[in-house]
């Protein structure tokens, strides 16, 4: 790859683009795995579709939670080597998971893969706004956000290879190339700078705080809700498009593609300028308005007519993949700007769980409201981002108004492109 163009697309040599490289080789193992676990599960393994299902569920559910405490290890014990540590073990499980062949033991080892997992995530969150500061940070979890869609993508081709193979040891290499995926990350964040363990808590504090950081809860509640938009397209869609439209079924997969090439392509660009608790609250509120924008053209879609239904499906989706890039902003500065700086990791832990409890229950429910409530379902749901982008603004001054002094005014060295207090009052931010 030319220099010019890595930089453009990873960014500047340093600690923010061994981030975003990390983010690519687990994102390229993820497509692949996403791809073709299923399909791995039933030919190889030997369950039924019904028994693969209950796998799932049981393991995203023991999953749920674990942000949280994985995340408080990566605060106590250094969060460097506990993130990598547990993405080289996350890879190591990915190879367990390929051992079993009867139902019990598969759904254990998925189960203790889905944990750590997730725990991963939340202890390389931490570490993320650890590690990067200020504007660095901001547009480094935009080009994590690019790469990551890039690198869906392409493991996802990869993916159809190993299906159109069709054979065991296809799969199996599928699988072991995602614990290479997981591995190799691991790896590459030992070359992150050394984050030091952080301060012993204090009398009477909660071994995880955040649980009752009850201000923190609500902001990490609502963006939850905002979250709502993430299975929009790869559930709600295709229903949508085969059972209420007239538009031809092959369009689905166009407005993937689109939504895809649009992160890649301007996430970063939409991202700058969202640098103060302000502005992400801003972002907040117009995401809501754009994402309700959407929905009303989903519904509208339903109209008589190809050429009204392919147009309003193509609107719906813009506007759909606009409100999502600039809602992913906001939710970035709103994470790290109200957690103590201290507590990154068990606080960023809780924020990333509004994520897994959407993966959860959003197909069911939005396909219960969308699919069965057809337009009012839409209208509903109009209402419900624009009312969650509104809240956001009153949720996240309480949640500064009740942070401690210590991490409302980080230490320079920490801090050393930190905002003056007066840049980041969120009641200063003009509507």
């Amino acid at each position: 790859m030319p220099t010019s163009l890595a930089t453009r697309a990873l960014g500047p040599a340093g600690p923010a683009r061994t981030l975003v490289q990390a983010q690519l080789i687990t994102a390229l193992g993820n497509g692949l795995f996403l791809s073709s676990f299923a399909l791995y599960t039933i030919r190889v393994v030997g369950l039924s579709p019904a028994q693969l299902g209950l796998v799932l569920s049981v393991a995203a559910v023991a999953a749920l939670f674990a942000g949280v405490p994985f995340g408080h290890l990566a605060d106590q014990y250094g969060a460097r080597g506990v993130t990598a540590g547990l993405h080289v073990l996350a890879g190591l499980l990915t190879l367990v998971v390929l051992l079993p062949r009867s139902f019990w033991l598969f759904l254990v080892a998925v189960c203790v893969y889905m944990v750590i997992y997730r725990g991963s995530n939340a202890a390389k969150a931490g570490l993320t706004v650890t590690v990067l500061k200020g504007d660095v940070l901001v547009v480094a979890r935009a080009r994590i956000q690019a790469v990551n869609n890039f690198g869906l993508s392409v493991g996802a081709a990869i993916g159809a290879v190993v299906l159109t193979l069709n054979t065991p040891t296809a799969f199996i290499s599928g699988m072991i190339f995602n614990a290479a995926s997981f591995i190799g990350c691991g790896l590459m964040m030992t070359r992150l700078p050394a984050v030091p363990r952080t301060t012993p808590r204090a009398a009477g504090e909660p071994r995880l705080r955040v649980l009752r950081d009850y201000p923190y809860a609500t902001v990490a509640f609502i963006n939850a809700i905002m979250l709502a938009h993430s299975p929009l397209l790869e559930v709600i869609l295709p229903l949508w498009v085969v059972l209420h439209t007239d538009a031809p079924r092959g369009l689905v997969a166009i407005l993937v593609v689109v939504n895809t090439v649009a992160v890649v392509l301007m996430q970063v660009r939409v991202t700058k300028g969202v640098d103060t608790l302000a502005r992400a609250v801003r972002a907040f509120r117009i995401s809501g308005l754009i994402l309700g924008a959407a929905c009303i053209a989903y519904a509208a879609s339903s109209a008589n007519g190809v050429l009204v239904a392919i147009l309003l499906l193509v609107v719906a989706t813009l506007l759909h993949v606009y409100g999502e890039m600039i809602h992913s902003a906001g939710s970035w500065v709103v994470a790290f700007e109200l957690a103590p700086a201290e507590r990154q990791g068990q606080y960023q832990g809780l924020f990333s769980t509004g994520l897994s409890m959407i993966q959860i229950i959003g197909p069911a429910l939005l396909t219960l409201l969308l699919i069965n409530g057809g337009v009012i379902g839409w209208g509903v749901l109009a209402a419900v981002f624009i009312l969650a982008g509104l809240a956001m603004g009153p949720a996240a001054r309480w949640a500064e108004r009740t942070r401690p002094t210590a991490t409302a005014t980080p230490e320079p060295e920490a801090r050393p492109d930190a905002k003056a207090p007066a840049e980041a009052t969120i009641a200063e931010e003009p509507a």
